[in-house]
């Protein structure tokens, strides 16, 4: 039988090493890494208030009912006006007009359903920066006509500057975060491997319910109503190398 010749064994010998290469590859461990969720929040007061300020009103015909009502909301934008109330901060919500009946006992006990005119309503939403004026624009509008508040709200004008400036303080925690774990594990903490916000899996902001429509009687003092504060907060997942 013939012996391999000394070419052949080189060829074995190389192809020995280079299999031991690759398998030296793949047990190398991955790169360490630290994953850490960085948190901010805050409370900012609002720099406005909305208020939805409207009427119902009643008439025989269509026109008239919505006559009625148009009035009144014509009170209401003169009334913003003298409140120094810029064009870009009014809109119109809603108008609606519909047919009323009232129900009638016939002679024989039963009840039908007899036209009984119209009715008109009209809502503006007012945007006011004043807000130690809100009280008195919402009285001075019910005894201008108006009957229906459907709504008070407080924010910002501009809320994007508000989360970037908590997406950045959470990030700043991240690293805090990780730089206290690499120091008690005795590691030092590498670069920025990934930054997400908000993390995966975390939910929608929660929604709430708006406020149930008030009807007011005429007479009284100004509306007491307190802005309180706007919390604005902000998650970010970060993941860091482990310098070697």
């Amino acid at each position: 039988m013939r012996r391999p010749g000394a070419a052949a064994l080189l060829a074995l010998s190389l192809l020995g090493a280079g299999a031991e290469a690759r398998a030296d590859e793949k047990a190398a461990p991955a790169e360490g890494r630290i994953s850490v969720v960085g948190r901010a929040r805050s409370e900012v007061a609002p720099d406005f208030a909305t208020v939805e300020i409207g009427v119902e009103a009643r008439g025989a015909t269509p026109a008239a009912a919505l006559d009625a009502a148009s009035a009144v909301v014509k009170a209401i934008l003169a009334l913003a006006g003298e409140f120094k109330v810029p064009e870009a901060d009014l809109g119109t919500s809603a108008v609606t007009l519909q047919p009323v009946t009232r129900s009638v006992r016939q002679a024989d006990g039963s009840v039908t359903e007899k036209a009984d005119g119209y009715r008109a309503s009209n809502t503006v939403r007012v945007r006011l920066s004043d807000m130690g004026r809100l009280g008195d624009l919402m009285r001075r509008a019910l005894d201008g006509g108006a009957n229906r508040i459907d709504g008070v709200s407080f924010g910002l004008r501009d809320p994007d500057a508000a989360e970037s400036a908590m997406r950045a303080a959470a990030t700043k925690d991240a690293r805090a975060q990780a730089e206290r774990l690499a120091e008690a594990a005795g590691i030092t903490l590498g670069r920025v491997l990934s930054l997400q916000s908000p993390p995966a899996g975390n939910g929608s902001p929660m929604a709430y319910p708006a406020p149930a429509p008030m009807r007011l009687k005429r007479g009284g003092t100004p509306v007491p109503l307190v802005a309180g504060t706007i919390e604005t907060a902000a998650e970010v997942a970060a993941t860091f190398a482990i310098a070697p």
